[in-house]
């Protein structure tokens, strides 16, 4: 009889306001470059795509390189203070 290997899958939760400003940041676990300007889908897939009632809450990216599966969260708090802020001004 077979046996079945298993690959622990591995989870990281990264913060919309820990990347670089142009959007890049590495794998936590291998140290690959994340770009969203990479087109090639060889770095990096995207999974999924969650959205709240404030808009995009995060996206979930695997890493190609070591399978890694990242979430990029924070875009609601950022969709938040531009709410409250276009408010302000309106006033």
């Amino acid at each position: 009889m077979k046996q079945k290997i298993t690959k622990q899958l591995t989870v990281y939760r990264i913060e919309l306001s820990r990347i670089k400003k142009d959007g890049t940041f590495k794998c936590p676990n291998c140290g690959t470059k994340i770009s969203p300007d990479d087109c090639s889908d060889k770095a990096y897939s995207i999974i999924d795509i969650n959205v709240n009632s404030y808009g995009l809450e995060d996206i979930i990216f695997r890493c190609n390189r070591c399978q890694s599966q990242i979430y990029l969260s924070g875009f609601s708090k950022a969709e938040q203070l531009i709410r409250v802020a276009e408010k302000r001004i309106h006033i």
